[in-house]
């Protein structure tokens, strides 16, 4: 899940490098399509079935998927990179309180209070001083997190049924790819040129990189002991628009990511167990 953080960071930082020349859904299909061709690949290169029975889970997980990708995208365009990948990095919270709902993994007294301090962590890097023309992008990233963590339930799931990580992404760029593809037929595009399409290459290949570890983690690891650490990809992406745009953090800031950071080390010494078929018997 580090590596899959750190991953997701790096591609923040592709969509807003490039976001002059594209529009949001022009970069999630880029993403997704430079990320399927690796992924078609392997599986013809090592005779790996690419057709699963379990075709309702992926549509479901793709769905949710590719809609919280969208609204994330979205977000990363129009504000400060730490800002929108914490936005998005509410899932964890999201996805602790869908298992509570669904009453599938049980949150014992301390777990609840170290996923509470994380919440306090991301309102500390928050800093919620939106301004007037920053609040419905920032609605958008918080409903990309809650997207988010109905992902990551499908995922779980899948994993329980033991469906290989690069499958479960093979189906969610597939289905990216295709329906952004046929939006982009009818909508304004943009030309790829040698000055830009690095950027597309690599924001292709960093979110795949962290799709199959993101993946593989919620599919082999306690579910929310994977989603603490994934808090992780806020203290890289904070960095990461320190050095690229120059956007520094105050010390509230940096006690969030300290905060979050405590949170999610807290977390992995009180989660003993994960009900692997949580949300398998909800879908």
């Amino acid at each position: 899940m580090l590596v899959a953080s750190f991953s997701f960071a790096v591609m923040g930082l592709f969509v807003k490098l490039g976001s002059p020349y594209f529009s949001s859904a022009e970069l999630v299909f880029y993403r997704s399509f430079f990320g399927l061709i690796p992924i078609v690949l392997f599986a013809l290169r090592q005779h790996q079935p690419m057709t699963s029975i379990h075709w309702r889970l992926h549509l479901f997980r793709s769905v949710s998927g590719l809609i919280s990708l969208v609204l994330y995208f979205y977000a990363l365009t129009r504000l400060p990179l730490a800002t929108a990948v914490t936005l998005n990095y509410t899932s964890p919270l999201f996805l602790a309180f869908l298992i509570t709902v669904l009453s599938r993994e049980k949150l014992n007294g301390p777990l609840m209070i170290a996923l509470g301090f994380g919440f306090i962590g991301i309102v500390l890097v928050l800093r919620p001083h939106f301004g007037p023309d920053e609040w419905f992008a920032g609605v958008m990233g918080l409903l990309s997190g809650f997207g988010a963590g109905v992902s990551y339930l499908n995922v779980r799931a899948m994993g329980a049924l033991g469906e290989p990580e690069w499958r479960i992404v093979l189906y969610f760029t597939a289905l990216s790819t295709l329906v952004l593809g046929i939006y982009l037929l009818f909508a304004p595009r943009h030309p790829i040129t040698f000055s830009n399409i690095g950027i597309l290459v690599a924001l292709g290949l960093a979110s795949t990189v962290g799709q199959l570890c993101m993946t593989r983690a919620y599919r082999m690891g306690s579910t929310l002991l994977v989603a603490n650490f994934a808090y992780s990809a806020i203290v890289y992406s904070s960095l990461l628009g320190i050095l690229f745009f120059d956007e520094w953090l105050p010390w509230t800031g940096w006690l969030g990511v300290a905060v979050v950071i405590l949170a999610g080390a807290v977390a992995s010494r009180l989660v003993r167990r994960t009900a692997a078929a949580s949300a398998l018997e909800v879908l």
